[in-house]
């Protein structure tokens, strides 16, 4: 198995979260996309969307969407929960990440962190829907220590991968406790590793 990921990224480092707590052998391939990595011929060959992370089985299938890969990952393990209902919450939760929560907190990292003159005008916004995004993570970990099933799954993978780095992108996390208090819950793992680890 590989896994074609660029690790300072965090929907790279959902996937490689994952990875480690299942125990699970794999060969990292590094893709750097600021130097347009992803977006070669042959990279490509393997997912036209030129996006990382890039899951590539033994057999040459590939699998791409970090969401997508933790989802393929969890099946049967801990990490998914077993009723419908849970798994449907899971889902909400995984889609929130990728359609309101990533697009802001994510992308205001990406802009700050490489100093994106041309796209500042930009943040004022990102800030004002990743605060928002905070709001609705706040309200729903004031009365849960997890986000779906009752248990650490892969929605609270998926919502960590850039929630733990919201403040390189200029958010300020003193005023969510319960976010706060449920990253430290969640880091408390054995096989925790940090985003630039492999």
């Amino acid at each position: 198995m590989k896994l074609y990921d660029y690790l300072p990224s965090g929907n790279g480092y959902k996937v490689r979260l994952l990875l480690s707590y299942l125990s699970i052998d794999y060969d990292l391939v590094p893709i750097n996309i600021i130097k347009g990595e992803s977006q070669t011929e042959a990279f490509k060959a393997k997912n036209p969307a030129g996006q990382i992370p890039l899951l590539e089985l033994a057999d040459g299938r590939t699998l791409s969407q970090s969401d997508a890969i933790l989802y393929f990952l969890a099946e049967g393990t801990p990490y998914w929960p077993a009723s419908v209902f849970d798994q449907a919450q899971t889902l909400q939760w995984m889609f929130f990440e990728q359609y309101t929560h990533e697009p802001s907190i994510a992308v205001a990292r990406y802009i700050r962190h490489y100093a994106m003159a041309t796209r500042k005008a930009e943040l004022p916004a990102l800030m004002t829907k990743g605060y928002r995004a905070l709001d609705v993570m706040e309200t729903q970990l004031n009365n849960n220590h997890w986000f779906a099933g009752g248990g650490r799954s892969i929605a609270d993978i998926a919502l960590y991968g850039y929630t733990h780095v919201a403040e390189d992108g200029g958010f300020d996390l003193s005023n969510y406790p319960a976010v706060s208090a449920w990253m430290d819950r969640f880091k408390d793992h054995p096989k925790h590793v940090l985003i630039t680890d492999t």
